[in-house]
């Protein structure tokens, strides 16, 4: 995979001591957790190991993985947090809500977290350049940009009097907060907000399907781990309904999906990778300052937008970071 350089950052060399089983294997033990399925995370899981590598670790060979896919249904997490817990791995790695599952399970195993969400406000970390204790990871711009995504919709179709919002009614506390964000964000562009909840790909399709009926001029998918493994059917279910569709990773745009903004989930996960080996080479997680990726792309695709019979106004065409023709 094509790997873009992050900053680089410096950090201490007090040992952090890895757990029993580690220290008697000859190959660590990374506990991977994630709320969502392995076909939807593959390139996110190889830039991971991209980032191991870096830092002399490879899969298979001076160290091991073991994955527990939640596939969407986030009860599952405790358990699985629990269960990696049990086997004594020598780091865990997880995105949100499994980060927080995982801060739950243990207070001794180092946590490495990927999330779009605030860590400081979600409960991860007390403090974002020295977050203490066993946890550290790696944050996007993108619960805090999702407002933005609103905004885009109103520059795409600034006819339109609403906006459909599709967010994930199995973490319920994102899913408001993110509701709250889009109704709060749509009083000043004069724009009702239709909430969507859809779960699985049966109800996804279905919301895809009843777009029409709304009467919207745009559908913005609010950021969430499940939405983050199904980009490919979003952006089929856009093409086959006709609707123009918002979202946050550039896999959107790239799949077929109108419009991308925000941040890079492969370069999350590959500094997660280089967090991990930090960790496994002795430094503590709690001294590991909490990145923050701070690209924000904006994508367009006028191949879907030509299939679509859009016309995407000049003014966000000349703020596009990259177009798909």
């Amino acid at each position: 995979m094509h790997r873009r350089e992050f900053i680089a950052i410096t950090g201490g060399a007090a040992v952090w001591p890895l757990v029993a089983s580690a220290q008697q294997s000859t190959n660590p033990v990374i506990g991977f957790l994630n709320v969502a399925s392995p076909e939807g995370y593959a390139h996110h899981v190889t830039a991971f190991r991209d980032g191991l590598k870096e830092r002399g670790y490879i899969d298979g060979q001076n160290v091991a993985i073991e994955f527990r896919w939640a596939e969407g249904h986030y009860d599952r997490l405790p358990s699985m947090a629990a269960d990696l817990v049990r086997r004594e791995v020598a780091v865990i790695v997880a995105n949100t809500p499994a980060n927080l599952a995982a801060k739950a399970a243990t207070r001794t195993i180092p946590i490495v977290f990927t999330t779009a969400s605030n860590p400081v406000e979600i409960g991860l970390v007390p403090n974002l350049s020295r977050p203490g204790g066993n946890i550290t990871g790696v944050s996007q711009l993108n619960v805090e940009i999702g407002p933005k995504r609103l905004e885009l919709a109103h520059q795409l179709i600034p006819a339109a009097t609403s906006v459909a919002f599709l967010v994930n009614p199995s973490d319920p506390s994102r899913a408001g907060t993110l509701t709250r964000d889009a109704q709060a964000a749509a009083i000043p562009l004069g724009l009702k907000v239709h909430v969507l909840p859809a779960f699985t790909d049966a109800e996804i399709d279905a919301a895809f399907a009843g777009f029409a009926r709304l009467k919207a001029g745009a559908l913005v998918v609010g950021a969430d781990a499940l939405f983050n493994s199904k980009s490919q059917l979003l952006a089929e279910l856009s093409l086959r309904y006709g609707v123009p569709a918002i979202y946050q990773y550039n896999e959107f745009a790239d799949a077929g999906g109108l419009i991308s903004y925000g941040g890079s989930i492969k370069e999350s996960y590959r500094w997660a990778g280089i967090y991990t080996g930090r960790i496994l080479k002795g430094e503590r997680p709690g001294d590991l300052p909490v990145q923050q990726t701070s690209t924000v792309e904006l994508i367009v695709n006028l191949k879907t937008a030509k299939a679509l019979g859009i016309a995407i106004p000049l003014p966000l065409l000349g703020r596009a970071d990259r177009v798909i023709e």
